[in-house]
């Protein structure tokens, strides 16, 4: 797997997610904040299988 999350994305996609798994488990949230792993796992991985199938990165290339 090739990374295609970089940056400022790949942190937001980590807070967003373990600010959905915490209004989850603490303050009773509903079922679907679960959801939170996606981006979570996305943005610990620096992977996000649609944008692999889409052709979209957004990590800087390094031009030769």
């Amino acid at each position: 797997m090739k990374a295609n999350i970089c940056g400022a994305e790949r942190v937001v996609r980590i807070i967003a997610g373990l600010a959905l798994i915490a209004w989850a488990l603490f303050a009773n949230g509903p079922v679907w904040a679960w959801i939170g792993v996606v981006p979570l796992v996305t943005g610990l991985i620096n992977f996000c299988p649609a944008y692999g199938m889409l052709g979209i990165s957004t990590c800087k290339t390094k031009h030769e």
